[in-house]
């Protein structure tokens, strides 16, 4: 049997199927909490429910499905994950530039990888206490 993230996940996105009261014990015991949470966090109508589990993290994982299951609406939610590359390159331009998160994520999607390269060159994270330095 797979337990995957996408099943939870359909479950309790749009599916609204409660995985857990099979006779299959390992629905539980593999329910990924923090990577729902994250996942979940994405969305604006799912940030307050995703803060309450974050609070309450230390109840069961069966509960904290019970609770994105019977609190969330159904809908399709679908967003990318960010790669670690693209998470450093992010930090670059957000400094480099001044913007937020989205912003960033937006220059991102424009930039090419020679105008990264030289945004990186720009910056200079050395010294003593990573402390940033403008080369003009």
């Amino acid at each position: 049997m797979s337990y995957e993230l996408k099943d939870y996940l359909n479950a309790i996105n749009h599916k609204k199927e409660d995985l857990m009261v099979s006779e299959d014990e390992f629905w539980e015991k593999r329910y990924p909490a923090y990577i729902v949470n994250k996942a979940l966090s994405a969305f604006a109508e799912c940030v307050l429910y995703v803060n309450e589990m974050n609070r309450l993290h230390h109840l069961d994982k069966r509960l904290q499905f019970q609770f994105f299951l019977n609190s969330i609406g159904p809908k399709k939610r679908f967003s990318k994950w960010l790669r670690s590359s693209k998470i450093k390159n992010l930090e670059y331009v957000k400094e480099y530039y001044g913007y937020s998160n989205e912003k960033a994520k937006q220059a991102l999607d424009i930039l090419d990888d020679e105008q990264i390269e030289h945004i990186k060159s720009i910056i200079n994270r050395g010294g003593r206490h990573g402390g940033v330095r403008m080369d003009s």
